[in-house]
């Protein structure tokens, strides 16, 4: 797309990021690299078995579960210094923040109506995976911030995925849950992050027949790997949540 073009608000949803105007690209790297310096500065983080994740720059769905705007960054800004585009699926309720609103749609992300079936998202999500470029997914859809808060998983993660025909990438997180937790009013600084990378989950793997009910079948067996990981992490990082 011609540079002198004037991109619309849609334009950054529909067309590709390495075709964004050179301002944006511009305003893109910048948060990044603000971004990673502070994060790894104030929460020092480690991505276990992160080859996973940039190894291959196909495009795939990533999940993860959801505590905090970190693992919201830390994939993003990972990929970004490896060549590859990741673009959050976030939900449009940022948009009613006029600064969020110019923001995201120029760093990658594509906003979801939650609750509806938003069919224009997922168009658009299958776009980005189809041009290679990574769509990350809470399927939780909201931050969970203790054990017993009830989780309603969303599976559009799922129809993602087959309509792209590409993998889904299961990642966990554990530690922004602590960094204030309830009753502290101060959060904790230098407080320890960790994220660990599963093994790409396709189709070709579930066991069901039915279209309908192997998209189910993924949206299951997506979210059992990432609450494995997570396990994993809590127990080789005890206390971390």
């Amino acid at each position: 797309m011609a540079e002198r073009k004037k991109f619309t608000r849609d334009d950054y949803f529909d067309n590709a990021m390495e075709d964004y105007p050179f301002s944006a690209k511009v305003l893109l790297g910048v948060v990044i690299l603000v971004v990673s310096a502070l994060s790894k500065i104030i929460y020092p983080w480690k991505i276990e078995d992160g080859e996973k994740l940039w190894n291959d720059h196909s495009g795939r769905v990533i999940i993860m579960n959801h505590v905090s705007f970190l693992e919201t960054v830390l994939p993003s800004c990972t990929m970004w210094f490896r060549g590859h585009h990741v673009r959050p699926i976030y939900k449009s309720e940022f948009d009613g923040n006029k600064f969020l609103n110019w923001l995201l749609p120029r760093v990658g992300g594509i906003p979801v109506e939650r609750g509806t079936a938003d069919i224009k998202a997922v168009k658009r999500a299958v776009n980005c995976l189809k041009r290679g470029e990574s769509v990350l997914v809470f399927p939780e859809g909201t931050r969970i911030k203790s054990d017993d808060q009830p989780v309603e998983i969303h599976g559009g993660f799922a129809l993602m995925a087959r309509m792209a025909k590409a993998p889904v990438l299961p990642m966990a997180i554990v530690g922004p849950r602590d960094i204030k937790p309830k009753g502290r009013k101060i959060p904790r600084i230098f407080w320890r992050v960790f994220l660990k990378v599963g093994d790409l989950i396709t189709f070709d793997q579930m066991t069901s027949t039915g279209r309908r009910e192997r998209t189910e079948e993924m949206e299951r067996v997506g979210m059992e790997r990432v609450y494995a990981l997570r396990s994993e992490l809590q127990q080789e990082h005890p206390g971390k949540h």
